[in-house]
């Protein structure tokens, strides 16, 4: 019975090999991916200095000082101070706040609880409607 695989006679060479031997290959090929991918990170590591210099010199011949360009370049959209969100109050222990995101584990809790999910949006809106007080207007920094 003849094998066939894509990457030629591969299959066929290493359909006899006892257990131990292909487990000993496998092992070589991580540790030859180990050191790879540890190759790998040292030369994007190398490449950094290359850009540096790269953007240096962009920045030095367009006569701009490059913190300037720099903290245009790395500046992140900020949210207002006066932005305001509603959040939600747990009645029965009010430091049990949620605004938006991710679920704090008391808000998981107390849905499971409920036999709620937490990863339906219909079930979310029903949790915070039937079990947590709306405050509307707190703002954030």
């Amino acid at each position: 019975m003849s094998q066939y695989s894509p990457s030629g006679d591969m299959l066929v060479e290493h359909a006899n090999l006892s257990l131990e031997e292909i487990q000993r290959q496998l092992d070589e090929a991580d540790s030859k991916k180990a050191q790879l991918e540890k190759l790998l990170k040292s030369k994007r590591e190398e490449g950094k200095g290359a850009v540096v210099q790269q953007i240096r010199k962009i920045i030095a011949d367009n006569d701009y000082d490059a913190e300037e360009i720099m903290n245009l370049v790395l500046r992140r959209r900020r949210l207002s101070g006066n932005r305001q969100y509603r959040y939600y109050v747990d009645p029965e222990n009010p430091e049990n706040v949620y605004s938006r995101g991710a679920l704090p584990g008391w808000m998981r809790e107390k849905m499971a609880e409920q036999g709620l999910d937490p990863a339906s949006k219909e079930d979310r809106e029903t949790f915070k409607a039937n079990s947590l007080q709306l405050v509307e207007g707190r703002q954030t920094a």
